[in-house]
């Protein structure tokens, strides 16, 4: 297939964009390259006769429509997005543009490409990829399915869930022909350095404190990102048109749980300042922090025969490694002036 990717420079973007080349497909990737874009993770796909890159914001109606037409993509994969919490309770209005606005305007431009039987066009589909977050939050029991009532908490989930009723709606109202899936916590390589898991790593590694919310005892479930990106080119290939489906790595932990075998790891292959768990603060939390997300995924192993390949100590273990081993990617973000400090305490007060 030509897939045409949003947002294929970001973290789970560029797994995509790496497994999908691997995988003999053709891939465009469309992306604005705002902050957490990084053109360094593609550098292993760059070359490649099957790979294009098109720095195009997806809110640019007339940009999106010439690269329709010049890519003719079998499929649309939109993983553009502003996805971190803190920065959304800091400054929402970045994310209700590009989530929704954005995403209003590539199913436009989809819309009318599908529309107009333009050579692969003919057998389009738009696969709209989303996050748990969209369900709330959960109590120490249960699982999200596909059928759970959206009840989103912060302005980022928020702005996921309407652009979710945005591909539903042009798929039901327009024919366009679409199919949705929801993730659980990506962790990995080229994990863009404000979340979780590379704070923690990169903290460990300097000397800094290490901040936790509240008491740690948040519970996620990490689903690997190449595991992810997996599971994503399966649902484009072969998910039934109008589904939605739900993925994850079947690996509960809470963030406490999650910073002390990092700093386990960080003892073992990195020992200089150990012991690293002597770093873990404890701070304030954040506001509308979600107590617990966990997935359902047998949806997608019944239908698709996907599941997780990747535990999570492994994966844990994979990305200390990665870090350690890849300096110069996360030193050039931090060149370019990004700073590991506490986001999404404006709401506070």
């Amino acid at each position: 297939m030509k897939l045409l990717v949003t947002g294929g420079a970001g973290f789970i973007g560029s797994a995509v964009v790496r497994k999908a080349i691997a995988d003999g497909h053709a891939v465009v990737n469309v992306d604005a390259l705002t902050y957490a874009a990084n053109p360094a993770n593609l550098d292993e796909v760059a070359g490649n006769d099957r790979y294009a890159f098109e720095q195009v914001d997806i809110r640019d109606r007339a940009e999106l429509d010439r690269v329709f037409a010049t890519h003719e993509p079998d499929a649309v994969m939109h993983l553009a997005a502003e996805s971190h919490v803190d920065r959304s309770i800091d400054g929402p209005a970045d994310f209700i543009d590009t989530n929704i606005v954005g995403t209003y305007t590539l199913l436009e431009a989809a819309r009318a490409y599908h529309g107009g039987g333009h050579g692969r066009g003919r057998d389009f589909r738009f696969h709209h990829i989303s996050t748990d977050e969209v369900f709330g939050t959960l109590g120490e029991t249960g699982l999200f399915s596909e059928t759970t009532p959206y009840s989103p908490n912060s302005p980022y989930s928020a702005s996921k869930a309407a652009s979710d009723h945005l591909v539903r709606a042009w798929g039901e109202t327009y024919g366009l022909p679409v199919v949705l899936s929801n993730c659980s916590n990506n962790y990995g390589p080229y994990h863009f350095p404000e979340k979780l898991i590379p704070v923690v790593i990169l903290n460990a590694l300097a000397g800094r404190e290490i901040p936790v919310y509240g008491q740690g005892i948040n519970v996620r479930d990490w689903l690997y990102v190449e595991d992810h990106a997996a599971a994503l080119l399966t649902v484009v290939t072969k998910g039934r048109l109008g589904e939605s489906y739900n993925i994850g790595g079947d690996a509960e932990a809470t963030n406490i749980d999650i910073v002390r075998r990092i700093c386990a790891l960080m003892d073992e292959m990195n020992p200089t300042g150990a012991p690293h768990d002597r770093l873990i603060t404890f701070v304030k939390d954040r506001p509308g922090h979600d107590l617990r997300y966990a997935i359902d995924a047998s949806k997608i192993r019944a239908e698709l025969g996907w599941e997780p390949s990747v535990t999570l100590d492994e994966g844990l273990r994979r990305t200390v490694a990665w870090y350690l081993e890849n300096r110069p990617w996360w030193q050039a973000i931090q060149e370019r002036g990004h700073k590991l400090e506490r986001l999404g305490l404006k709401a506070a007060g």
